[in-house]
C-alpha cells in the first residue's frame, strides 16, 4: 500500500515502530505496558472506545488478554486502520473489534455510549486537552472509566532547546501538555478519582534498551523492510529523546479517572 499523502504513520513508519515495539504496536512497552496501564480496571465484557487505535495490537490485547466485550478503535489515518483491520481479520476478531476512521474534533458518538474510554500514547496529537476531556466525559456512561497513557511535557512553558530539537526530529504533530493541565482538564470536565502517574523512570530505562535494539539486530531487520536511511533517522530520534527523558521534561504518564455514577 502506498502512503496516503500527509499521513504521519505511513507504512515505513509502521514497519519501523513494529520492529521496536512488536507487531501491531506503535508505542512503547507492547502488551506488558498495556497490562500495567489497565491494572485495577475491569475490562471484562465492557464496551470500550480506543482513541487513536493505531495498528491494532492494543485492541487485540484488550479483547484477548483483558476480556473487553467490544472495542471500537478510532483513528484519523487510513494506513494504520488498514493495517489494524488486516491483523484483526487474521485473528478472527472482527466481531469483537471495529476500526472507524474519524475526523479531528468532537467524537462521533451519542452521550453515554461506552463503559471505558481508553487511549495509549495517541492523545498527544490532540492539542486541546480541555475539549478532549469534555468529549470523553460525554460519551462515557455514568460510572464509566477513562484509562489512558500519553506523552506529557514537564511544564506548559516554552520547551527547552533540547526538547524542541527532539520534538522537531520526531516530525509528528505533538500537542504536549503538562500533568497539571491534564488534571485541570479532567477535573473541569467533571471527572473524579483522578490519577496522574509518571512513567518517566520506566521509559528512561526502556528507551535505552530500544536504542540498543535499533543499533543491533532489530535495526538490521527493520532496515531490510524500511531502508537503512530510515533506521538511522530513528536512531537519531532516540538519541535526542533520551536526554529529555533524563531531565524529566519528557514524561510518559498514566492517566485514570472516573465519571460519577
Amino acid at each position: 500500500m502506498e502512503p496516503v499523502a500527509g499521513e504521519l504513520y505511513h507504512d515505513r513508519m509502521i514497519g519501523m515502530l513494529e520492529a521496536v515495539w512488536g507487531e501491531g504496536f506503535l508505542s512503547p512497552g507492547g502488551p506488558e505496558e498495556v497490562a500495567r496501564l489497565v491494572a485495577g480496571t475491569d475490562f471484562a465484557d465492557r464496551s470500550v472506545l480506543d482513541i487513536g487505535c493505531g495498528a491494532g495490537g492494543i485492541d487485540m490485547a484488550l479483547v484477548k488478554t483483558h476480556g473487553a466485550g467490544y472495542v471500537c478503535g478510532i483513528d484519523v489515518e487510513d494506513t494504520v486502520l488498514a493495517h489494524a483491520r488486516a491483523l484483526i481479520a487474521r485473528e478472527g476478531l472482527g466481531h469483537r473489534i471495529g476500526c472507524l476512521k474519524v475526523a479531528p474534533g468532537p467524537l462521533p458518538f451519542p452521550p453515554a455510549t461506552f463503559d471505558i474510554v481508553f487511549s495509549k500514547d495517541s492523545i498527544v496529537h490532540i492539542p486541546d486537552k480541555a475539549a478532549l476531556m469534555a468529549e470523553v466525559f460525554r460519551v462515557l456512561k455514568p460510572g464509566g472509566r477513562f484509562v489512558a497513557s500519553d506523552w506529557l511535557i514537564g511544564s506548559d512553558g516554552p520547551p527547552s532547546p533540547r526538547m524542541a530539537d527532539y520534538i522537531a526530529s520526531e516530525g509528528l504533530d505533538f500537542g504536549m501538555a503538562s500533568p497539571d493541565r491534564y488534571r485541570e482538564a479532567m477535573a473541569r470536565a467533571g471527572f473524579e478519582r483522578i490519577e496522574v502517574t509518571s512513567r518517566n523512570e520506566w521509559y528512561r530505562r526502556q528507551a535505552r534498551v530500544e536504542l540498543e535494539r535499533l543499533k543491533g539486530p532489530a535495526g538490521e531487520a527493520a532496515a531490510r523492510i524500511v531502508g537503512r536511511d530510515f533506521v538511522d533517522e530513528n536512531i537519531g530520534i532516540w538519541s535526542r529523546m533520551i536526554p529529555v527523558l533524563d531531565t524529566g521534561e519528557h514524561c510518559p504518564t498514566h492517566l485514570r479517572a472516573c465519571k460519577p455514577g
